[in-house]
């Protein structure tokens, strides 16, 4: 997939499910689960153990169906292995410019996080594609209408704080995309394999986005 075909679809979703799970050996059925309920993207966070093999397991159960991402990134080397094992997008939970070009020269979609205006134009600055807003909790919607304001032609993404009752107001606020982790991807439902329940989740939030944009 192409960097702008990764940009479109991450965009036209307006979710990307972020996995933090135990061990990887749950991750095909988590990835399942969430594809059911209408979401193709997953992001699986580096704090998975055995989280690069588990990407390319996915990738290869999935294919082209399902678009994976990989989280938590901090080094470039991580971006390297990644990559490698199938992602398509980097998403960081800080700006580390290293993982920014490293993510960019091997064609891929770079999601650092940042929360300050200076922060977040930096990212821009240094080639960021979209910005993930971490922790979006702190200041919400108001926050995002606040930066766009004097800033209209940054891409963000709010992370943390996103749940079923935020989804609508953040994207109206201007978001292009959001990361939902524990509010989607329920870490009890993993531990009990309730894949049904996270199905059902995953096909709530869809809906919130949907309304939220108008269809």
């Amino acid at each position: 997939m192409t960097r702008d075909e990764t940009l479109k679809m991450l965009r036209d979703v307006g979710l990307v499910p972020v996995i933090r799970a135990k061990s990887a050996d749950v991750l095909i059925d988590v990835a399942r689960a969430i594809l059911a309920g209408g979401i193709p993207v997953v992001e699986v966070t580096m704090s998975v153990p055995g989280a690069i093999d588990g990407i390319r397991r996915i990738v290869q159960t999935f294919g082209a169906d399902l678009l994976v991402g990989v989280g938590t990134v901090t080094k470039p080397e991580q971006v390297e292995e990644a990559v490698a094992a199938g992602a398509e997008f980097v998403v960081s939970p800080v700006l580390v410019p290293e993982v920014v070009a490293a993510t960019r020269q091997r064609g891929k979609v770079s999601i650092p996080g940042a929360y300050t205006p200076t922060e977040i134009f930096q990212a821009h600055q240094l080639g960021a594609d979209i910005i993930k807003v971490f922790p979006a909790s702190v200041g919400g919607p108001a926050y995002f209408k606040a930066l766009l304001a004097p800033m209209p032609y940054l891409k963000l993404m709010p992370t943390g704080g996103v749940d079923l009752s935020t989804v609508g107001a953040f994207l109206k606020a201007g978001a292009v995309t959001l990361g939902a982790g524990a509010a989607l991807v329920d870490a009890r439902a993993i531990e009990t394999r309730n894949w049904a329940l996270l199905t059902d989740l995953a096909r709530k939030f869809r809906e919130e986005v949907k309304k939220a944009r108008g269809g």
